[in-house]
C-alpha cells in the first residue's frame, strides 16, 4: 500500500534514486543547496513509512525550508503532487511557523498563477514542471488547520484572485495529463471529480477563515457559486462576489481591487473580463489620486475591445470615474474613443458613452477641441430621435455643451448646427415632455449660436408653427436637404411628430418648384399615410393637394 501511494505521487520520469544517504540525517544535516531536493524526498519517504518524525529531523526540515523555501516547495510538489498524508503533514508543519510560511507562500502563489504548469529548476538541476493545481491542493490542506496561518490572511487577496482564475478555466483548456493526475487525487482523497469545484471549495474555506461566512452564504442563496463554475457566466459571478463583499463591509474587496489593478496593467494579462467585472463594482472606493494614470490606461485599452461585454464593463466603470474631478485630465483623452462608441447599435453602450461625455464636461467649463466638437456634432444628431429616451436626452444635452464649449466657431461646426435645427424641431413635438423641453432649449442655443434673431424670437414665444416658416425663408438653398431630413418623421410612431412632419412638407412644397423628383418621393410617402388616424389622414390629404398643385 505504501509503495502504491508513493508511485502515484511521483511525476513522470522522476525516481527516488537520488535520495540522500543516511549521513545527512545523522551528521550535520544539509550543508549544500544541491542536497535540498534529495533531503525533502527522503523526509517524505520516512514520513510515508512512519506517522511521526524525530524531533531532530523535524527541526532540520524547518531549518532547510526557511533557508531554501523555493527548492523545498517545488521538490515537495514534484514528489507528492497529490498531497498524500505524508506531504500534508509536512505542509502543515511548515504552516505552523508563520515566519517560514511567510517565505513559502509567495512561491506557492507563483506556481498557482502559472497555469497549467510551473517550470523551474531546483538546485540539483531538476527542471521537471509542477502543476498549478497541485499548489491549490496544498492550500486546501493548510486551510483544514483549525487556525488559519497569518501569512495566508496577509496574501489572501492574491490567493483569492488565483483561485477565481482557476475556476474560470474552460474544461477544454485543461491538459489531459492534468485531468489524469486529478482523477488519481480524487480517488485517493475523495475530492470533487471536477477540479473547478475543488477550487470553489477552497475559495469558500478561505473566505470562512477570513470571517466572510456571510459572503459565502449570500453567494449560495443567489446561486453565485454555480454561476462561477460556468465559463460563460463566470465574470457575472465575480461581479456578484465583489458586491457581496461590499455589502458585508469586508475590507478584503479593496485589497483584491488593488491586486487586480496590478494584474490589468500588464501587457497581456489573463482573466481580463472577470477582473474588470470585480473592479467596476468597487471603483468608487479606490484612491484615484494614486491610480489615475493606471486607470486611464486600463480602461482606454479595453474600450476598443471587440467583446461587447468587455466594452459594457469599461463604460460602466467610466461612468463612475467621469464623476471624479481627480480623473478629469485623464478622461479628456478618451473623448475620441468614446465618440466612436456612439455609432454602436447597442443602445445601452451608447447611453453609457453619452453619460461619460456629459459627466466629463458638465459644470466644468472644459473647452472642447475643434476636432472633437466636429466629431460629436456629426454623431449626436442621429441620436436625437433614438428609441431610448435617456439616449435622446443625453445626446441633446451634450449637443448643447458642444455649442457652448467649442474652442472656436468654425464654418464646419456651423454647418452641423444648421443641420441639427430640423431634427431638434421635430423632437420639440415629442410626447415625452422632458425630451420636448430639452429640444426647445437646444434649438434656442443653436439659434443664438447661429445669430438668428428671428428663430430666437419664435422659440422664446414658443410658437412652433412659425419656426418652419422662418427656417425655410432663410435657408431656401437647403430646402431639399430639409425635406430629406423630414421624410423619416412621416413614419414616426408618435402621432405629434407625424403631424409636424406633414405640416412642414406642406410649407416646404412651395419651395420645391423645379425639384420634381423630390416632390414625387414625398407624395408617394404621404400617400401611404392615408390609413392613419383620422386627424393624420385629413392632414395628409391637405398636404397632398398642396404638393400636387406645386
Amino acid at each position: 500500500m505504501t509503495e502504491g501511494i508513493e508511485d502515484a505521487d511521483l511525476m513522470p520520469g522522476e525516481s527516488v534514486s537520488s535520495a540522500p544517504t543516511a549521513d545527512i540525517f545523522e551528521g550535520n544535516g544539509v550543508s549544500s543547496p544541491k542536497q535540498v531536493p534529495a533531503f525533502v524526498r527522503n523526509v517524505h519517504q520516512r514520513l510515508t513509512a512512519s506517522e511521526t518524525l524525530e524531533e531532530k529531523l523535524l527541526r532540520e526540515f524547518l531549518r532547510v525550508t526557511e533557508a531554501h523555501p523555493d527548492d523545498v516547495v517545488v521538490t515537495l510538489l514534484r514528489c507528492a503532487p497529490s498531497c498524500d498524508r505524508a506531504a500534508a503533514t509536512m505542509w502543515k508543519t511548515i504552516a505552523s511557523s508563520a515566519r517560514i510560511m511567510e517565505k513559502v507562500l509567495p512561491k506557492l502563489l507563483r506556481v498557482m498563477e502559472d497555469w497549467p504548469r510551473h517550470s523551474t529548476s531546483t538546485s540539483d538541476g531538476d527542471n521537471t514542471h509542477v502543476f498549478g493545481l497541485a499548489a491549490t491542493r496544498v492550500i486546501w490542506e493548510i486551510l483544514q488547520m483549525l487556525q488559519c496561518p497569518e501569512p495566508v490572511k496577509k496574501y489572501s487577496p492574491r490567493l483569492l484572485v488565483d483561485l477565481l482564475f482557476q475556476i474560470s478555466i474552460r474544461t477544454e483548456q485543461t491538459p489531459e495529463e492534468v485531468d489524469t493526475w486529478w482523477r488519481e487525487c480524487q480517488k485517493q482523497s475523495n475530492l470533487p471529480t471536477d477540479s473547478k469545484r475543488f477550487a470553489v471549495l477552497t475559495t469558500k474555506a478561505l473566505l470562512c477563515h477570513l470571517e466572510c461566512e456571510a459572503v459565502v452564504l449570500s453567494m449560495e442563496r443567489k446561486r453565485g457559486w454555480d454561476t462561477l463554475l460556468n465559463s460563460d457566466t463566470h465574470h457575472y459571478a465575480v461581479g456578484l462576489l465583489a458586491r457581496e463583499m461590499r455589502r458585508a463591509s469586508s475590507p478584503l474587496y479593496y485589497w483584491i481591487a488593488r491586486c487586480l489593478l496590478r494584474l490589468l496593467t500588464r501587457e497581456k494579462p489573463r482573466w481580463e473580463l472577470p477582473a474588470m467585472a470585480f473592479l467596476v463594482e468597487v471603483l468608487d472606493c479606490l484612491n484615484t489620486t494614486e491610480w489615475s494614470d493606471s486607470l486611464v490606461k486600463i480602461f482606454s485599452r479595453r474600450l476598443q475591445s471587440k467583446r461587447t461585454e468587455m466594452r459594457r464593463l469599461v463604460l460602466r466603470g467610466l461612468v463612475v470615474l467621469s464623476k471624479d474631478p481627480v480623473m478629469a485630465d485623464g478622461m479628456r483623452t478618451l473623448a475620441p474613443n468614446l465618440a466612436d462608441v456612439l455609432w454602436d447599435t447597442d443602445g445601452e453602450l451608447v447611453r453609457m458613452a453619452l453619460s461619460v461625455l456629459v459627466n466629463e464636461i458638465q459644470d466644468r467649463d472644459i473647452r472642447i477641441s475643434t476636432p472633437t466638437a466636429l466629431q460629436l456634432a456629426e454623431m449626436l444628431q442621429p441620436l436625437f430621435g433614438n428609441d431610448n429616451i435617456h439616449v435622446q436626452l443625453l445626446s441633446i444635452s451634450l449637443f448643447q455643451k458642444v455649442m457652448e464649449l467649442g474652442v472656436e466657431e468654425s464654418k464646419l461646426l456651423k454647418t452641423h448646427v444648421i443641420s441639427s435645427l430640423l431634427p431638434l424641431f421635430f423632437q420639440w413635438h415629442n410626447e415625452n415632455r422632458d425630451v420636448a423641453e430639452a429640444s426647445r432649449e437646444a434649438l434656442l442655443r443653436a439659434a443664438r449660436f447661429l445669430k438668428r434673431r428671428g428663430l430666437v424670437k419664435v422659440l422664446k414665444a414658443e410658437q412652433p408653427w412659425r419656426f418652419s416658416e422662418c427656417l425655410l425663408k432663410r435657408d431656401r438653398s437647403r430646402v431639399v436637404q430639409y425635406v430629406h431630413q423630414a421624410l423619416p418623421h412621416l413614419r414616426s410612431p408618435q402621432q405629434p411628430l407625424r403631424e409636424a412632419a406633414l405640416k412642414f412638407m406642406g410649407m416646404a412644397g412651395r419651395y420645391l418648384k423645379g425639384h420634381q423628383l423630390q416632390l414625387q418621393i414625398v407624395i408617394e410617402v404621404i400617400e401611404g399615410m392615408t390609413h392613419d388616424s383620422a386627424a393624420v389622414e385629413s392632414l395628409a390629404l391637405q398636404t397632398l393637394e398642396i404638393l400636387r398643385a406645386v
